[in-house]
């Protein structure tokens, strides 16, 4: 039985529940899954037929670290997603990618070590009326939060400052107002396919960086919804860009802009939740798509 290495972190050893559905869809169609720590020394990777990123969800405390374990097990088997899109995608400078290429995406201004932490504030984005200061390298929204430019101008130079201080790109964006009713909405593809999406309430409240889960991930408000045609249209766009091509998972998180567009916020292709439990036989449909990497078909 092809066995397949489900790349999770310490404090999920055997997966998240959602993650754990997969499981018995692999079984099912004669793949054994095995969750393994990608942080423990003892795992024999080339022991595996492929391996799939799914909870690495610590890889930002040290992204090098991250991309030299992406590195072996791309040496020792298959990984995927592949090496390739997870050094691009670990950065989300990658945005700058999107936009160049049309794209639609959130207005970003990235502060590099050693700039000025007062360049975010330029006259093209003084009507920003309240803003999100996040690093580039993150995950799970940890150390994001959500500002008014008015009153927190302050918090705002010393969130970014700290950020660069510590030799990290910080992000700022304005906050789009529309999440707060509309919340996100999260398209998630296998194999290129569009296979099901969710809404994701509002996550931040003005100044306060939100309730995190075993210190990895902000807890999140999850529903069902069916994606409207533009939605999917901005999906696809998106994917396109994404280097080499399709990857086996994606998932393209969009909001809208002032005028209902959708637009890009983040292009999940490291370690997304895929919510396998909110859409019938996604589980089903991930593991279809494995299969199809194990055999090549």
């Amino acid at each position: 039985m092809p066995r397949i290495g489900l790349a999770t972190c310490q404090e999920f050893p055997v997966l998240d529940e959602d993650d754990q559905l997969l499981l018995p869809a692999l079984a099912a169609i004669g793949l054994e899954g095995v969750p393994a720590v990608w942080t423990d020394p003892t795992v024999d990777w080339g022991a595996f037929d492929v391996v799939v990123v799914r909870g690495t969800w610590d890889y930002a405390n040290d992204r090098d670290a991250y991309l030299a374990w992406v590195d072996h097990v791309s040496a020792a088997t298959r990984l995927f997603n592949p090496a390739h899109v997870l050094r691009w995608n670990t950065d989300k400078r990658y945005l700058r990618d999107l936009a160049d290429a049309g794209v639609p995406v959130v207005p970003t201004m990235f502060l590099e070590p050693g700039d000025d932490p007062q360049g975010w504030s330029g006259e093209e984005r003084r009507s920003w009326r309240e803003v999100v200061v996040k690093p580039a390298i993150s995950c799970g929204s940890r150390d994001t939060a959500r500002y008014d430019t008015r009153e927190d101008a302050g918090r705002i130079l010393d969130h970014a400052g700290g950020l660069m201080t510590a030799g990290r790109t910080a992000m700022v964006q304005p906050y789009i107002a529309s999440v707060d009713l509309a919340g996100e909405t999260a398209l998630l593809y296998f194999d290129g396919e569009f296979s099901h999406a969710i809404r994701k309430g509002p996550l931040l409240a003005r100044g306060e960086e939100g309730e995190q889960v075993e210190g990895l991930f902000l807890r999140e408000q999850i529903d069902p919804r069916d994606p409207t045609d533009d939605e999917l249209d901005v999906g696809r766009r998106a994917l396109d860009m994404i280097p080499g091509g399709a990857p086996l998972y994606a998932r393209v998180d969009l909001i809208r802009d002032a005028d209902m567009s959708p637009m890009v916020l983040e292009l999940e292709l490291t370690e997304p939740s895929v919510f396998l439990a909110h859409s019938s036989g996604a589980a089903d449909r991930f593991a279809a798509a494995i299969a199809r990497r194990v055999t090549g078909a």
